[in-house]
């Protein structure tokens, strides 16, 4: 379990309706208590006059990422974008003149123009470390990070076993697997999903998808024997998988899993789980090399 010592300076997640995918700067106020509670004060969010103070679960928490230094970003990087008082994951959808980017939020469905400043390599806090290191950050070229829509269309073309992620209410925070039809224009691709049907039940759904909802099929990992409490993984529900951590370690290979997008805890057995992994900057990045 993280510890969070009274005057620690934090970054907390929110579960709350239009606050999902962000992280706003806060302190410790009290340390984890029993239940894992802790009482945080936010840096930049205010209640009247006052700074706003609220009671987070341990799991929402995580250290403040470190800073790098001032750097360029890529088209497709993922990024965290400082917007509203806090930051917010997204997409570089396009990389403009003076040192401007278009950024994609899932989350809302919306692209807004940020300065170099206002952006920062996007990293996950994973079993107590940084993924990805700050001692491997660099400008990437074009032969370590994916970054062109033509090489995009080359890792997925016809046939490709893939990944969707949807924009859809319920389904944010799932990926589907799904076969690739056809490359479209635009860097869209025509996709049949393996598990999801039609509205008519006749027949497996076909979708048009941009880049920036598809993925490749994340490569097999080692078997685990076991998974360990706070570990992150993803569950199997609902014919999709969903990004989850162990909340509790059950008798007979069983787990509670909970999720962060819904603030729901689900028990699944340890066929239906597998370690997350992250795609990020054209590599696949596993939560057991950390």
């Amino acid at each position: 379990m993280e510890h969070f010592p009274k005057g620690t300076e934090v970054e907390i997640s929110s579960n709350e309706e239009g606050f999902r995918g962000s992280w706003y700067a806060g302190t410790v106020i009290r340390p984890p208590k029993p239940k894992n509670k802790v009482l945080v004060q936010y840096r930049t969010l205010t209640a009247g006059s006052r700074p706003l103070r609220e009671v987070f679960d341990v799991v929402q928490l995580r250290p403040p990422p470190p800073r790098e230094r001032r750097r360029s970003f890529e088209f497709s990087e993922e990024v965290d974008a400082y917007n509203r008082d806090g930051w917010w994951e997204g997409v570089v959808t396009r990389v403009l003149a003076g040192g401007r980017y278009a950024v994609y939020f899932r989350a809302t469905r919306e692209e807004m123009e940020f300065g170099e400043s206002e952006l920062r390599l996007h990293r996950e806090w994973v079993k107590g470390s940084w993924v990805p290191p700050l001692e491997e950050e660099k400008v990437l070229n074009s032969t370590e990070v994916k970054s062109s829509i033509e090489t995009v269309e080359e890792i997925f073309g016809k046939g490709a076993i893939v990944e969707i992620s949807s924009d859809e209410d319920g389904f944010q925070g799932a990926w589907f697997g799904a076969t690739v039809i056809e490359a479209l224009s635009n860097s869209k691709f025509l996709i049949e999903y393996q598990s999801l049907r039609n509205d008519d039940d006749t027949e497996l759904l076909k979708e048009e998808v941009d880049h920036l909802h598809i993925r490749p099929y994340p490569p097999d990992t080692l078997v685990i024997d076991q998974f360990s409490r706070h570990e992150e993984v993803d569950a199997l529900y609902n014919d999709g998988w969903w990004v989850g951590v162990i909340a509790k370690v059950l008798k007979g290979q069983r787990y509670v899993v909970y999720f962060r997008g819904t603030n729901e805890e689900m028990e699944f057995k340890h066929s239906d789980l597998r370690l997350h992994q992250d795609w990020i900057n054209g590599k696949w990045v596993m939560a057991s090399r950390v």
